[in-house]
């Protein structure tokens, strides 16, 4: 019975999940991809580091809350401080707030910025005399940023996983209490 009830649980969540990402990566993708049509090549860029930082940002939350201690929250839950609750929280929830973070928003952020060097690459390609392909160069760029950035990330968010986990708990907190009044 609890296998059913758990596997139904797992479809309904492969279910949400499929979805979120889809609807996020329409969403993204169309800001992204018409803000870099649009833009001159710096701000396209620019556009394009904020896409893989809000990607290894995101991988970091994702990583710290799989290897943060829920029993560092609880005393601070029983002091009621603000935010220790819902760090405890993310933290029993850890393998759908790593999903959502590490893999929808990070995978997202991949993609877009694939298709933003496409851009840049095209742009850049445009504007000069340049004879080869120069969109070689930029994904190599932009992967090897990308991976990198995680892997200090990775070693960053596990070194201070409960601070990472403390501030969010704290943000998200207090977001929750702004929306409840």
């Amino acid at each position: 019975m609890k296998k059913n009830k758990d596997r139904k649980e797992e479809i309904k969540w492969f279910l949400q999940v499929s979805l979120l990402a889809f609807i996020l990566s329409i969403i993204f993708s169309f800001i992204s991809n018409s803000a870099v049509s649009i833009l001159s090549l710096m701000p396209a860029i620019v556009i394009l580091i904020v896409v893989i930082l809000i990607g290894i940002f995101f991988d970091i939350i994702g990583v710290a809350v799989t290897v943060a201690k829920e029993d560092e929250f609880h005393a601070k839950a029983t002091k009621k401080i603000k935010g220790a609750k819902t760090s405890i929280n993310l933290i029993r929830n850890s393998s759908k707030v790593s999903n959502i973070c590490a893999d929808v928003i990070g995978d997202i952020c991949g993609v877009l910025s694939g298709a933003i060097s496409a851009g840049i690459a095209m742009k850049i390609m445009q504007g000069s005399s340049i004879n080869f392909n120069i969109q070689f160069i930029i994904s190599a760029l932009v992967a090897s940023f990308t991976i990198g950035g995680k892997a200090l990330g990775k070693g960053f968010a596990k070194r201070n996983s409960g601070k990472i986990i403390d501030i969010l708990g704290k943000i998200i907190s207090r977001i929750k209490k702004e929306e409840n009044k």
